[in-house]
């Protein structure tokens, strides 16, 4: 039983006061609404909403390849994931075009991205497609920054593809692996 004493000492000065009725709160009542209160919030909250993002990945039907889709190599652009927060990129095929090492964020890979949906809007009159490829010394927080910025781009197709041991080399060209 939960109580608030509120009794004044006695024994002050000499004179006789009248003895005054000490005043008792019974606060059993307000322990059990606290508690009642406190148990109807933990179990009506949700703490934590998840936030994710919503990547539609499709299937692999490897036994009727004629469903692939084909994607012009002059627009595609793909984007290697290596190490210290650095990444390298090129326009269509590999080799035949001067790889870029950037670093994420909007003045970087984000600039890149937006001038480079114009240009190949430009030259084809379609969306570019981004292959995305992670390497061994990339970090989960660098695919989660890239998807980011795909998201921010409104880049609506790309891809996550598994990296080369040609691509890796370049990586390793450019001291980023």
């Amino acid at each position: 039983m939960a109580e608030l004493d509120t009794s004044s000492s006695e024994g002050k000065g000499g004179k006789v006061r009248t003895k005054k009725q000490s005043t008792r709160v019974d606060l059993t009542a307000m322990v059990d609404l606290a508690f009642l209160l406190i148990t109807f919030f933990m179990l009506t909250t949700t703490l934590n909403k998840p936030q994710a993002m919503d990547l539609t990945m499709p299937d692999k039907d490897q036994k009727n390849p004629q469903n692939q889709l084909d994607v012009a190599a002059s627009r595609t652009m793909t984007i290697l994931l290596g190490s210290n927060d650095k990444l390298e990129w090129y326009i269509g095929e590999p080799g035949k075009s001067a790889p870029t090492v950037e670093g994420y964020g909007k003045n970087d890979i984000r600039k890149t991205l937006i001038e480079n949906i114009q240009k190949v809007k430009a030259s084809t009159g379609k969306d570019m497609f981004v292959i995305i490829k992670p390497s061994d010394k990339s970090v989960y927080k660098n695919v989660v920054d890239i998807l980011d910025e795909m998201a921010i781009t409104n880049i609506q197709s790309y891809g996550i593809v598994d990296i080369t041991k040609a691509e890796i080399e370049e990586l390793k060209k450019q001291n980023i692996y």
